[in-house]
């Protein structure tokens, strides 16, 4: 079997070579930004791993030997699911790692926006040393924590964030009421926007969720309520939200992702000054980079020792290494 890392930000990928290695798989490297290098970089490959390469019907009709993609992530928003179920080829990601990182970086951004530490520290490099330079503020504890996706960040974050704010509620249509925590209220997606002080996203990006965050629900939300997305930059209308920041609908806005990344650094939602931003870093600890590398490349050896992987978003047709 030979497998293709199609690109990486990582400082290396010494860790998938030994992997690799060990399970006598051959392995090659590149730095794809389109289908075409995709196409380029695969010949001969039966497997691809993914960070932010796009994969769809031009890569599979392109290289009908693929039989199985697997991304470097939970999301696999890069990867077209439906043209890889038609050309039958398995796609698997790697959805239970660093869990606890979002969801601990999701309520320090939002417990950083509701104190005003961003705007704390920027008057204070201006030389302005004053409690109340940074505005209004009110106790988090008389607040409530709104959660849209109750998966298992969503879970974490209600979990760790309850014992800050008064209330913690959610909408999430997929999962059953049996599932929601006890200390976690149901509401519908318009009673979500409509109630939180604080609202953290956890939802996939898929043609549902893409640009659900627009005017409509940010016109629900309290004046001086928070906005924070630790998930896909693709869930919110960014012209949108920069309109609320300014109209005074938001008080706020932490943004771990943005519909492109990196992003240009004079565009508007960068240079606003009710915005907190962070590299796509959520994920990130030195234990969860590992624990993701390793997962997302185990997969291909699963599928490869035992016809399937483990973490399995499209099943493909069964067996490896066959057309």
């Amino acid at each position: 079997m030979k497998v293709l890392i199609t690109d990486y930000d990582f400082p290396d990928v010494a860790l998938e070579q030994a992997l690799y290695q060990a399970a006598g798989i051959e392995v090659v490297t590149a730095q794809c930004r389109t289908q075409d290098d995709v196409i380029d970089a695969a010949q001969g490959c039966d497997g691809l791993l993914v960070q932010y390469a796009p994969v769809a019907a031009k890569v599979f009709a392109a290289c009908p030997q693929i039989r199985i993609v697997s991304r470097y992530g939970a999301g696999f928003d890069t990867i077209n699911t439906a043209d890889a179920r038609e050309h039958g080829v398995w796609v698997a990601n790697s959805p239970d790692y660093g869990v606890g990182e979002v969801a601990t970086h999701a309520l320090a951004m939002t417990l950083a926006l509701l104190r005003h530490l961003p705007w704390y520290d920027r008057d204070i490099r201006n030389a302005t040393w004053n409690f109340g330079s940074a505005g209004r503020m009110e106790r988090v504890s008389d607040m409530t924590l709104g959660i849209l996706g109750l998966g298992r960040i969503g879970k974490r974050m209600a979990h760790i964030g309850r014992n800050s704010f008064r209330r913690v509620i959610a909408c999430d249509p997929y999962i059953i009421d049996g599932d929601f925590p006890a200390y976690v209220e149901r509401v519908s997606r318009e009673e979500l926007f409509e109630q939180s002080n604080a609202l953290s996203l956890h939802v996939p990006l898929n043609d549902e969720t893409r640009n659900m965050v627009d005017a409509s629900l940010l016109g629900r939300m309290k004046p001086g309520s928070v906005l924070v997305n630790t998930a896909r930059g693709g869930l919110i209308r960014l012209d949108d939200l920069t309109a609320a920041l300014d109209a005074g609908t938001l008080d706020g806005a932490a943004l771990d992702v943005l519909p492109v990344e990196p992003p240009e650094y004079d565009a508007a939602i960068v240079q606003h000054p009710r915005v907190l931003l962070t590299p796509h870093a959520a994920f990130y600890s030195t234990v969860a980079e590992k624990e993701l590398r390793r997962k997302a490349a185990q997969n291909l050896v699963d599928w490869m020792q035992r016809g399937r992987p483990a973490y399995v978003v499209v099943e493909g047709r069964a067996g490896s290494n066959t057309n």
